[in-house]
């Protein structure tokens, strides 16, 4: 269902802050009228004071006070985390152009000039009042989804692991009875195991780079962590009689990064290689240094892209044409996490076709000299 976001009730709360108490009627007898609750102050310290005692929804707040005027309001309002989000609009007399964009780069969200006009004042007052529901519905939505990734890492997880290991052991207890069913069944939630598991880590890593990342960051080789990559797959390439063939650079490839994205990002490519290439095929890996860069190169035999693959390839759940050769579980996340995470880090990731056959992976970093 589309969201629905209601106008203004009876339970819409305004601090109307000015020195003349004549506006402060004015405004309270206009929008009091329409089920406002009005909370005035005459000055800039009364208005902090009622806000410690009371959050209002919005506030009207006048530019020109004397001792404390408006910016200075502002400024202790935005310094607050409990009121920065409750949005200001300012009031004064004066229509001078400067005045408004300092009012509005202060933290203010609107400004109306006096003498009033009431249809205006309303309708602004109503806008803004919408905007700021919306944006507390679209926080509690995010709050939401933070509480229920954080029920699929800490359960789910943990059945999943649990259901995938009791499957390998029904799996080779139907190996050493011989039984053919026992073992069909066992290797059916094995599948399924490994490949909800495989869809649920990589739907969390790409929530998290989604809400931004917190880098640790470092001095690498990336010969070193590109031979890392390479040797957790060597048991899964020679299953498929795959041969890496690996070219490191002479000298150390310097770089500054973070050692988990990189591993990570290394992971996928190496993994994609393996998983859609065919048997009997060999696996390219380069690390070389160009200009005030370096770059790891991943190429593979498989089939690589079309047209339509490479306009999607690094989108979310992207599903492409080419599928794994092995029957290795795929959740179209992979490489659009490798994208945001080499993005982080002030590097680039792209993808082409080989000259003969298969995909060309490149990531290229900045080198830690430049």
């Amino acid at each position: 269902m589309p969201l629905e976001i209601n106008d203004t009730t009876a339970t819409d709360c305004l601090l109307v802050v000015d020195d003349q108490e004549a506006n402060i009627q004015l405004l309270g007898s206009m929008l009091g009228k329409l089920g406002f609750e009005i909370l005035p102050a005459t000055t800039g310290e009364q208005a902090l004071k009622r806000l410690s005692v009371r959050r209002p929804d919005l506030i009207l707040l006048d530019l020109i006070m004397p001792d404390m005027d408006g910016f200075k309001v502002c400024q202790r309002i935005q310094e607050n985390p409990e009121w920065r989000q409750i949005p200001i609009i300012f009031l004064s007399a004066a229509d001078d152009k400067n005045l408004i964009v300092r009012a509005l780069e202060s933290g203010g969200v609107d400004y109306i000039t006096k003498p009033f006009n009431k249809l205006e004042l309303i309708s602004r007052v109503r806008t803004h009042l919408m905007l700021k529901t919306a944006r507390d519905h679209l926080k509690r939505l995010a709050q939401d989804k933070e509480e229920v990734l954080g029920m699929i890492s800490h359960h789910l997880q943990n059945h999943l692991a649990g259901m995938h290991m009791s499957a390998q052991m029904l799996l080779d207890r139907a190996q050493k009875n011989e039984d053919p069913k026992m073992r069909l069944m066992a290797e059916n939630i094995l599948s399924s195991s490994s490949q909800m598991r495989a869809f649920v880590k990589a739907f969390l890593a790409n929530a998290a780079a989604d809400h931004g990342l917190q880098f640790k960051i470092e001095l690498l080789d990336l010969n070193d962590s590109a031979a890392r990559a390479v040797g957790n797959f060597e048991d899964s390439a020679k299953s498929k009689t795959i041969t890496f063939r690996t070219s490191y650079a002479g000298s150390p490839a310097a770089v500054r990064v973070d050692a988990t994205a990189l591993d990570q990002v290394l992971d996928n490519l190496i993994s994609n290689a393996v998983k859609f290439s065919p048997t009997g095929k060999e696996i390219h890996v380069t690390v070389r240094r160009v200009h005030h860069f370096v770059e790891c190169e991943v190429q593979d035999q498989g089939p690589g892209f079309t047209e339509a693959d490479k306009l999607r390839i690094f989108h979310r759940y992207a599903r492409l044409s080419a599928q794994p050769t092995g029957g290795e579980p795929s959740t179209g996340l992979g490489l659009s996490i490798a994208m945001k995470l080499v993005k982080s880090m002030g590097g680039d990731l792209s993808c082409k076709n080989a000259p003969n056959q298969g995909a060309i992976f490149t990531l290229k970093l900045p080198a830690a000299e430049a």
